[in-house]
């Protein structure tokens, strides 16, 4: 089985022990024809003392339309070597030309949420980097696909595919899921495509995996292998209550332990990139930890379940809210709260502006607080109103502060994929220090920088300083 190079390596003991890897795969396996073989001669009864036999199939009929094959197709330029640049050498190994680039296949599943609009659900992972989306739909029909946005943070990914006849699967209240309710998994293990495999919840709300950074896994022992990856979790409803992710292979197969991305959480992340092409989080400026006995034991409490705040950054949401360091956040909004990851994890998925009610036990009295999250792009403008060739991204001012100064430059903010800012090499969180050999502190030095057009930006990035021409 081969692991997805760009995964990362797990830290939890769990991990260590094991192996994590992304369910999907590079390659299709290579399945021998089989001999001919000649009709069974008995079969299962449809029915036994006139009660019909218990089956999946008639839910499958109406879920499996619904899924669909992903593969990519990622050009990687090849690096330049000398010998590459001798004639003899190119003539020797029958190279007719320099090789430029090279394609790097994967594959995957999805899942339609709206046939109407062609609407699909994937993971991040699955088409990470890929020049190309081609989909294989359940009728064997090959259509291109677009990718509209995603979040490396929540490994969720939405495309759009023009197609007609698309069916969609209807999305269940992946809250009201309970252990041990039976779940069935479809995709393409290993490229064999259509694959159904079922089994159990086997635990709900894992945290602290170190697959994702925002994590609350829905644990199933439905078999999950490389190729299911992006592929729908669906109840006996035919309904989708989870997108498969990852599973835990310490012997490069399938151990009876998967994981899936609940509905609700996907449906959040969604719902912000078809509105924005991203994930817009907002700042909340607190820190918490986990409970454990010794800090119960400190704060004077017999609770053991919740987060304690640890710090509380000045002037933030939760600094207005009257959140203190050594609170322990008990409830948000109403629902327990079980660790500092699964408060990390809600708050993750909250829209910036959105208010929250956080009920926390302080020196053994139990408060009601109400904040609300901020938006850190608030006051950054739209890129085209600076430049028609920045549509598409968000831009404003922030102060840099260096060990030898302080500057004022300009941020990029989140930006649609594929939009015209995007296709300047634009990235979020991008710093602009020039344009056009022209320095930048201003979105006005910006403006004045770009009147004839753009040529290049030199930005910082990851912490290294590029130069990027436009193509």
């Amino acid at each position: 089985m081969t692991k997805h190079a760009d995964r990362p390596k797990p830290t939890s003991p769990a991990a260590r022990r094991g192996a994590w890897r992304p369910c999907c795969t590079a390659a299709l396996l290579a399945v021998a024809a089989l001999p001919w073989l000649p009709p069974a001669t008995a079969a299962l009864p449809a029915a036994v003392d006139g009660e019909p036999l218990p089956s999946l199939a008639p839910m499958l009929e109406r879920a499996m339309p619904g899924v669909v094959n992903i593969a990519t197709v990622t050009r990687l330029a090849v690096a330049d070597h000398p010998l590459l640049q001798d004639p003899f050498f190119r003539r020797f190994f029958d190279i007719p030309g320099r090789p430029r680039e090279r394609e790097s296949q994967s594959l995957g599943s999805g899942v339609v949420i709206d046939a109407k609009l062609g609407i699909i659900a994937t993971n991040h992972h699955v088409v990470q980097g890929a020049d190309e989306i081609r989909l294989t739909l359940h009728d064997g029909r090959r259509v291109d696909a677009r990718l509209i946005g995603s979040d490396p943070e929540t490994d969720i990914a939405v495309l759009q595919a023009k197609a007609d006849g698309l069916m969609a699967l209807p999305l269940a209240d992946s809250d009201a899921l309970k252990v041990g309710d039976f779940v069935v998994a479809i995709g393409s293990p290993f490229g064999l495509a259509q694959t159904v495999t079922s089994g159990i919840v086997s635990a709900l709300g894992r945290t602290g995996l170190g697959i994702e950074g925002y994590e609350s896994f829905i644990q199933t022992d439905a078999s999950i292998n490389p190729g299911n990856s992006g592929g729908p979790l669906v109840n006996l409803a035919g309904e989708l209550v989870g997108i498969n992710t990852a599973i835990l292979a310490p012997g490069g197969g399938n151990v009876g332990i998967g994981f899936a991305i609940p509905t609700n959480m996907a449906r959040a992340v969604i719902e912000q990139i078809l509105e924005h092409g991203t994930v817009r989080r907002g700042l909340f400026g607190a820190a918490a930890q986990d409970l454990t006995p010794e800090l119960a034991d400190a704060l004077g409490t017999d609770v053991r379940h919740g987060a304690v705040i640890s710090s509380v950054e000045p002037d933030s949401a939760a600094a207005r809210a009257g959140l203190l360091p050594g609170d322990l956040v008990l409830a948000l909004d109403g629902k327990p709260v079980s660790s500092s990851a699964d408060l990390r994890t809600r708050m993750g998925l909250l829209r910036a502006g959105s208010g929250l009610a956080l009920t926390v036990l302080r020196k053994g009295r139990r408060l009601s607080l109400n904040a609300e999250i901020e938006d850190p792009f608030a006051d950054f403008v739209h890129g085209e109103d600076v430049h028609p060739a920045l549509d598409g991204a968000l831009l404003g001012e922030r102060v840099r502060v260096s060990v030898h100064a302080r500057r004022r430059v300009v941020q990029v903010g989140p930006l649609r994929p594929g939009s015209a800012a995007w296709l300047a090499g634009l990235r979020e969180g991008d710093v602009l220090l020039g344009a056009n050999g022209y320095e930048i502190g201003s979105l006005d030095a910006l403006r004045q920088a770009l009147r004839t057009g753009i040529d290049s930006f030199q930005v910082i990035r990851d912490g290294q300083v590029l130069l990027l021409a436009r193509r």
